[in-house]
């Protein structure tokens, strides 16, 4: 379902996005596992059409992304959920408004449908019920399952998730990770998850990426990552 060849980025003679090279399958659920600053989310942000490669190519769904137009691409954007590191909620609005923004945007659904349809997300995130909550009144795990419940509305069949986890305790990372990998499975979704979080990362993921200084590193399970030995690989794994 994507495929991405000798993909390259640099920003102020900096590379940081260095011939990248992966397929991802249909239905699989992929982490891009690696440290701060190298690479991960710039992937992320050219898998979603939001940067643009220096050389290289994005096919999703048989189409090079790289080469669409804004129009050709919002169409294609329409088929994909995103959840921004830090959720990116709009504060003016309650979280049944945030939550309904794609289907207002994407959809000629009628009030009661939308409303519906937020309803029966906000169960599969377990916050029943929170339909008239503004962001500034929820934690930060409540937050990352609002903007999930945002990213999946639209019933898409790809979703990328940027550092899921970030800011979160041990016990909510776990959560968020589950509620992911569950959402992923019942949406029968392509899902893209970058994350420095190992252990998650394992539990979730069919395929798991290594990417250090805008290479990838290291690709496979979690046994066949443990099995390299590549330094970088042993030392990020014993972290």
């Amino acid at each position: 379902m994507i495929k991405i060849e000798n993909l390259s980025k640099t920003f102020s003679g900096k590379s940081v996005l260095d011939n990248i090279n992966l397929e991802i399958k249909e239905g699989e659920i992929l982490v891009v596992l690696g440290q701060s600053g190298t690479g991960k989310s710039v992937l992320l942000k050219h898998l979603i059409g939001l940067l643009k490669p220096d050389q290289g190519a994005i096919h999703i769904n048989a189409k090079d992304i790289t080469c669409l137009s804004e129009k050709e691409l919002l169409k294609i954007r329409s088929n994909i959920g995103y959840l921004f590191q830090e959720g990116a909620l709009y504060d003016f609005m309650n979280v049944a408004e945030n939550i309904a923004f794609p289907l207002h945007e994407h959809t000629q659904f009628s009030k009661k449908i939308i409303a519906q349809k937020v309803t029966e997300i906000l169960e599969i995130v377990d916050l029943k019920g929170i339909e008239k909550v503004y962001p500034s009144e929820l934690s930060g795990g409540m937050r990352k399952r609002v903007a999930l419940a945002r990213a999946i509305i639209l019933d898409s069949k790809i979703l990328f998730c940027d550092e899921p986890t970030s800011g979160l305790d041990p016990i909510r990372s776990r959560d968020i990770s589950d509620l992911i990998h569950d959402a992923s499975r019942k949406l029968n979704c392509t899902t893209v998850i970058t994350s420095h979080d190992i252990r998650n990362s394992f539990r979730i993921a069919d395929r798991v990426v290594l990417m250090h200084g805008g290479k990838i590193t290291a690709q496979g399970t979690e046994s066949e990552l443990r099995k390299s030995q590549d330094p970088f690989v042993k030392d990020f794994l014993m972290n």
